[in-house]
């Protein structure tokens, strides 16, 4: 039986909550820092001010300037096609929400139920992800300050088309250099999936750490999405690299396992020499690819450093193995070296601008799926989580009462400018404890620290019209180009912002500052409050999240069985798909655990029950990866008649231990005997590798680590949820 020793995994130590929370509230990430993205926004807002100085119709051009400050939080680095398609239809739900409001706000009573009708349903819309939620906000913030201005529904509508126009502007400017750098955000992630993979070539990750590069991996499949139906050259370049990327991804997971295992082996052997030159040459050759794709140049490594590479897979090849098992783990290392070869010969011409005539269609990923089927799988989406059980939906009815509360406060109390009061709690309240308590703090402060900056420059300077304008300006170039590093500066860079646009309206300054800070008080404490009479504790939803990524992988595993039963009909379009969906479940685990070491009263033993899971799975995760990559190497051996049984079984073992997770009850005698089934396995009559050919080393290696890792899992999770 092929046992493998594991070393244990770093212990995650539960730091002291409150200090956690308070680095986050003062927190400054430099890597969040977008100068460019700064340059660009303030320009977009800038344009309507201009114009409207210039035509002597400022409340025209603050109205613009509305539409084309909400748009500037859609803006991101993502291929033009998609950044178009977000910020127009944000263009148009801003103003939508500016028409709705304005038309609206003659009756306090549909106000009221507009503004908590659309807060639920911008609450529901965290479960979509960031962007989707992002854009709920934004737009229940719009429909918010505009219902505290009344209008008769045709001018309305003309403000509609005012702020829809300046969001068009702030567009315009996002996609100005698009006709010249065609390709620049493809480029971008291409480039770093690859010099991630040369991190993992030259410090190769250890079996308890998640597989290397997979956010890369993640960001450069959504980025190429957009080029689905392209069919121009350079489309298809792209998206081979890509392929090419994920297959190296995949071989350097496996050759990392086997350079491990012949360590043990053979610790001062010639065959380790020969792996650790071979990733020596991998980093410097993923190294150059990357720059490559970024600069759109042909690599600098020379072709003779891929000669090297070819060769050290002829030299391990020429090794004498002492022994059946440094045979058998020889030859899976020389097949995996042989497959990589064959992909950096493939990504270096690619990478080398070289014409790729009569190039296939490359598959496409569940993002380009025609719009009514990616409509289904939305409305599928928002319908499964229009229970208590989902922390979506439980945000959605907080956001909803504490809007329609603050709208109506604000409304009977008779208090001035009292939309502060519904928006500082659509910004504030959050999902999850820490960013809504964080939040919190730093809007008060930042608030404050704003309000006292505007004072200060319109008591000092008193400005003039033009002074006003590029006053506007800075605060927008502060708010976008640093702001995202540190949520404090964002919003004394709002507050400052809005303090200005009122003054271009001809709204005195001296009659905004006092209530903004009043209301502002008002509605965070009511937000505040809200979540902590009826909270959304993240240890309440990690047993669905780590559910979700057990699912995700049973699928992955799948697949990965299907394909080695019957080789000829591998499903690889499904099996990008899968494992893209395994990706990001498991990104949601880590950040849902990021959560829950933050929140305060979190029992310690939680916490270490979830960190044990989240690495064991990893190690399960880079066996499948494992053999994958085998099939993609070499043509696998016929499967034997125990693999499936044993594979059967693992899927088995995973779908009772997501449903253990979900609460189900489930005892260890209820699980199938995986060690007993990979003892079958190995000692079947084709299993037995007596002649010394180890055409079934690879499936036997890994499914012992499956088995082990997978035990192991069970043992966790029954002992949690027992």
């Amino acid at each position: 039986m092929l046992n493998v020793a594991m070393e244990a995994p770093p212990r995650r130590e539960k730091p002291n909550v409150w200090m956690a929370f308070g680095r986050s509230v003062v927190r400054f990430d430099r890597a969040k820092m977008t100068p460019w993205l700064g340059v660009r926004n303030t320009i977009g807002l800038a344009v309507p001010l201009i114009a409207g100085a210039l035509l002597h119709q400022m409340a025209i051009g603050a109205v613009m300037t509305t539409g084309a400050l909400n748009v500037a939080f859609t803006d991101g680095d993502e291929p033009y096609a998609v950044r178009a398609r977000r910020m127009a239809a944000t263009s148009v739900l801003v103003g939508i929400a500016v028409f709705a409001g304005g038309a609206a706000g003659h009756w306090d009573g549909l106000v009221v139920v507009l503004t908590g009708v659309w807060a639920f349903a911008a609450g529901m819309l965290v479960a979509l992800g960031s962007p989707a939620s992002d854009l709920g906000v934004i737009s229940l913030a719009t429909l918010v300050v505009y219902a505290a201005t009344p209008q008769d529904p045709d001018r309305a509508f003309y403000a509609g088309l005012l702020a829809t126009a300046g969001g068009l502007v702030q567009t315009a400017c996002s996609l100005a250099l698009w006709p010249f750098r065609r390709y620049a955000p493809e480029r971008r992630a291409l480039s770093a999936l690859f010099h991630e993979l040369a991190k993992a070539a030259a410090l190769p990750a250890q079996i308890w750490e998640a597989p290397p590069a997979s956010p890369q991996s993640t960001r450069a499949q959504h980025a190429l999405a957009s080029l689905a139906r392209e069919h121009s050259i350079q489309a298809e370049r792209f998206r081979m690299l890509l392929s090419q990327g994920e297959r190296l991804r995949l071989n350097l997971v496996a050759l990392a396992r086997l350079r491990i295992r012949l360590s043990r082996e053979v610790p001062d052997g010639r065959e380790v020499e020969i792996m650790d030159g071979y990733f020596a040459l991998a980093e410097s050759a993923l190294l150059s690819l990357g720059n490559a794709i970024q600069e759109g140049k042909t690599p600098a490594e020379p072709v003779e450093a891929l000669r090297e590479m070819h060769a050290l897979a002829e030299s391990l090849r020429a090794c004498a193995c002492e022994t059946r098992v440094l045979e058998a783990l020889c030859q899976d290392a020389r097949v995996q070296m042989d497959a990589m070869n064959g992909q950096f010969d493939a990504a270096h011409e690619l990478a080398s601008n070289a014409t790729v005539a009569g190039s296939q269609a490359m598959s496409r990923t569940e993002l380009t799926r025609p719009w009514h089927l990616r409509l289904a799988g939305t409305m599928a989406t928002l319908r499964a989580n229009l229970t208590l059980g989902s922390g979506a939906c439980r945000h959605a009815i907080r956001l909803a009462v504490c809007v329609a509360l603050g709208e109506t406060l604000g409304r009977s109390a008779g208090l001035s400018r009292s939309y502060w009061v519904p928006m500082t709690i659509a910004i504030v309240l959050k999902p999850d404890f820490t960013a809504t308590f964080s939040r919190g703090v730093l809007r008060l402060a930042g608030t404050f620290a704003g309000l006292a900056l505007a004072t200060g420059l319109f008591h000092v300077l008193t400005p003039s019209r033009w002074m006003e304008v590029a006053l506007t300006a800075g605060f927008m170039f502060l708010l976008r180009s640093v702001g995202s590093a540190n949520y404090g500066i964002f919003v004394l860079a709002v507050t400052g912002l809005v303090v200005l646009l009122f003054a271009e309206a001809g709204i005195a300054p001296q009659t905004v500052i006092g209530v903004r800070a009043v209301n502002t008080v008002v509605g965070g404490a009511i937000a505040l409050l809200a979540y902590t009479v009826w909270p959304t504790w993240e240890r309440t939803q990690a047993p669905e999240m780590m559910a979700a990524m057990v699912d995700a992988y049973r699928e992955y595993f799948r697949l990965v069985k299907q394909s080695y039963l019957s080789p000829e009909a591998a499903p690889q379009e499904e099996m990008d798909a899968v494992r893209l969906a395994g990706r990001l479940s498991r990104s949601n685990l880590e950040a849902s655990l990021d959560r829950l070491l933050n929140e305060p009263s979190t029992p310690a033993a939680t916490v270490a029950a979830l960190t044990g899971m989240l690495a064991s799975s990893h190690r399960m995760v880079h066996a499948m990866m494992a053999l994958e990559a085998g099939l993609w190497s070499s043509r696998p051996a016929p499967a034997r008649l125990e693999f499936r049984a044993f594979a059967n079984l693992v899927e088995v073992t995973l779908h009772s231990l997501a449903g253990a997770l979900r609460g189900a009850a489930l005892t260890r005698e209820e699980l199938p005997d995986l060690r007993e089934a990979h003892h079958a396995l190995i000692h079947s009559r084709d299993g037995r590798e007596d002649a010394g050919e180890g055409r079934y080393a690879l499936v036997n290696i890994e499914s012992d680590r499956i088995t082990n890792s997978l035990n192991t899992l069970r043992d966790e999770i029954l002992d949690w949820r027992g």
